[in-house]
């Protein structure tokens, strides 16, 4: 593939990465909180299944895409070296953001995650949404520590190292 091939990539890995956060910071700022005045623990457990299910979806094609766009600019550019080089930290947390997302997107989700959070914000409501609440705040926060590493990265500032 050209250049315009990589570039080509580049651009769908930044989309991908900007619709995917995105949607967590928005759900996380805006839609939990927002949970919060509806009137019945029945109420805010079906806004957010709604919310979420189309969120999920998104999700689901943002980090495939992000995915696979990053793969293969790491083999098209051939960047594996700075997996060995500590400078390079969010090369790894870039992986690991994307790692943890997809096995909670396409595989713990699918086979528990949603049975639990009805079943739990069922009998717990309060304490469930709080949790949930809390989980993505970790998760956003992992998520723009990590995007902000690799724009100053990719940009030549390297935290540790040259």
């Amino acid at each position: 593939m050209t250049m315009e091939g990589s570039t080509i990539a580049r651009v769908l890995h930044v989309v991908g990465v900007v619709l995917w956060i995105g949607g967590v910071a928005m759900v996380t700022t805006v839609l939990l909180p927002a949970t919060r005045h509806l009137k019945t623990p029945q109420e805010r457990v079906a806004f957010f299944e709604n919310i979420e299910r189309g969120f999920a979806a998104q999700s689901r094609i943002t980090t495939l895409i992000t995915g696979l766009s990053g793969f293969y600019l790491v083999h098209w550019l051939d960047l594996w070296e700075r997996f060995t080089r500590s400078e390079f930290w969010w090369m790894h947390a870039m992986v690991l953001v994307w790692a943890l997302f997809t096995l909670v997107l396409f595989v713990l989700e699918p086979l528990f995650l949603h049975r639990w959070f009805i079943e739990r914000a069922r009998h717990r409501p309060e304490s469930t949404f709080r949790l949930v609440a809390r989980l993505h705040w970790v998760l956003l926060g992992l998520s723009l520590v990590t995007v902000a590493g690799a724009v100053a990265g990719s940009h030549g500032y390297l935290l540790f190292g040259r």
